[in-house]
């Protein structure tokens, strides 16, 4: 396969991992809070990159990329928005509007096809960018539940949905720009270290902050050392295939396909817990699989 369609299922298996990421950090939730279970990721997450770089220098015999100025702001800038973004849906989940923010949220895709533009100077074909909008409409009427309206949610849920949304794009494109920005190696090793330094730089930061204003969630976090492993390799095998992803082609292809994760939520919701399928996420389902259809036939 060559690297121009391998982002495709490299995507999926982002997309396959990070779910299985999610369903273990809910289980950490009831053990540890909201905001222990979300920082594992990072910090359980950070040794496990750090064994991938180790493995990839060996296997690949390459050295590893000299970080550049460039290449630090665009991890930081990845880094801190990844953080500012999973905040802000944190105050979403304490909203009673939480299937409107989740819709708001859901906008990202379209939100990092114009940031990857306007930042990255990426090019966006019309059948792609479509695509892109079709596929974000289904899933935005997935995540709304029977007789919402997004109307009449208020100013606060769809200024939290939006910024989420926002910040998660701005995250991809800054890890993206990172990863364009290392002047030498394979695309497996530069995603790989830059995979590296985001993990580093998100445990840093989140280390400081726990340290100083929930040392709780910090304590509990280290005496869940065992399950949160699962939770931090789940994490940085799903950035992994993600930054790979974000190597091969625009991060805007990559956050869109990457929607076929609600349809794999989906799945499990109504076989596992018997859960009915409505019309309204019948069509939103159709409307994912137009969207991704068509950007994957604008790759052609």
């Amino acid at each position: 396969m060559t690297s121009s369609y391998l982002w495709i299922p490299v995507t999926l298996a982002a997309a396959a991992a990070q779910t299985g990421r999610n369903a273990t950090q809910r289980r950490l939730t009831q053990t540890i809070g909201t905001v222990g279970a979300t920082q594992v990721r990072f910090l359980y997450g950070f040794p496990f990159a750090l064994l991938a770089l180790g493995a990839v220098r060996v296997l690949l015999g390459e050295p590893i990329p000299t970080p550049t100025g460039t290449f630090l702001l665009f991890v930081l800038a990845g880094a801190t928005a990844q953080i500012l973004a999973t905040a802000l849906m944190l105050a979403a989940m304490r909203e009673r509007s939480f299937s409107v923010v989740t819709a708001y949220m859901k906008t990202e895709p379209v939100q990092v096809a114009l940031f990857g533009i306007v930042i990255l100077g990426d090019v966006l074909s019309a059948g792609a960018g479509l695509g892109i909008a079709i596929a974000t409409l289904g899933v935005v009427l997935m995540s709304l539940k029977p007789g919402t309206e997004l109307s009449a949610a208020g100013l606060r849920p769809t200024v939290y949905g939006i910024a989420s949304g926002a910040f998660f794009a701005l995250a991809a494109i800054g890890f993206r720009g990172a990863i364009l920005a290392l002047p030498e190696g394979s695309f497996v090793m530069r995603s790989t270290a830059t995979l590296a330094w985001a993990l580093g730089t998100q445990t840093f930061l989140l280390l400081i902050w726990l340290g100083l204003f929930d040392r709780k969630a910090l304590v509990e976090s280290f005496k869940a050392w065992r399950p949160s492993l699962g939770a931090g390799f789940l994490g940085a095998l799903a950035s992994q295939f993600w930054f790979i992803g974000f190597s091969l082609t625009t991060a805007a292809n990559v956050r869109t396909l990457a929607l076929v994760e609600v349809l794999m939520a989906q799945a499990v919701s109504h076989r596992l817990l018997s859960q009915a399928t409505t019309r309204r996420e019948i069509l939103g389902m159709v409307l994912i699989l137009a969207g991704v259809g068509m950007l994957l036939i604008a790759q052609h």
